[in-house]
Parts: structure tokens; sequence; C-alpha cells
């Protein structure tokens, strides 16, 4: 039987689909983390960590809770919705697959740490299982 091939398009949609939930999921980690780091996040934590200004922060802030992944109000901090913790999770995990099947390749942990940080998005979850395969403490 001849092996059914792929529409062009097919991986450019995909490409297109994962950019465009990228941001979000950067963001929700990042709260996550800042907040587990710190007990709270705000627009100025957002700004330093992505090096971006705060009106950037901002407008992505009121995206993302029209969204329902972030709760906040003037002159508060920012959280996470339970489908924003969710989400969060899952990109920690996929972030920390693809981190350390890069190490299991030979790659340096700057780079791998760089690297890991655009993989996680685009990776599909049967790639992700075959690189858990090779990092079974993951």
């Amino acid at each position: 039987m001849p092996k059914k091939k792929t529409p062009r398009s097919i991986p450019h949609r995909r490409t297109r689909e994962s950019h465009a939930s990228e941001t979000a999921e950067d963001y929700v980690e990042a709260v996550f983390e800042i907040i587990a780091d710190s007990g709270q996040c705000r627009v100025g934590n957002l700004a330093k960590r992505f090096g971006v200004s705060h009106v950037t922060v901002s407008r992505i802030v009121k995206r993302l809770t029209s969204e329902k992944l972030l709760v906040t109000a003037p002159y508060q901090p920012i959280t996470l919705t339970s489908s924003g913790v969710s989400l969060a999770k899952k990109m920690q995990k996929r972030h920390a697959i693809v981190y350390d099947f890069l190490l299991r390749l030979g790659v340096d942990e700057q780079t791998a740490q760089i690297d890991s940080e655009g993989i996680e998005h685009h990776v599909s979850e049967q790639t992700l299982q075959a690189m858990k395969k090779w990092t079974p403490k993951t």
C-alpha cells in the first residue's frame, strides 16, 4: 500500500496555529512561575521577564483575561484562572520534556534552554511522547 502524502498546507497551518497560541502559553507559564517564586505577579514582573514594555504586557494581559486564562484588576496582582493553571502546568511539562531531550542529545544547557522555549510550542504530541521515551526522568 503506497504511503499517503501529507498536503503541503498542513504543516504551515499547524505552524500558524502554534504561533497564535505561543504568547498565551508563554505568559500563563511565566505568571505561574512568578507567583510560585515571589507570591504574586504584576505587569512589571512580566515586562522585565520578556523584555517588553508595560503597555505590551497590559495589552496581552487584557487579551488573556478575555480568553479566561488570567484574572486582574487595576492595581492588583495578576492571577491565573483554573484554565490558566492547567495550561501553565501543561507547558511546563512540555518544556521539561523538550529540554531534557535536548540535553540527552548533547546540547549544552544554555542552548537547550533557549531552544526548548520555541520547540515546546510547535512539537506535536506524537513527537513529544517519542522524546519522553528518551527522557525517563521527565
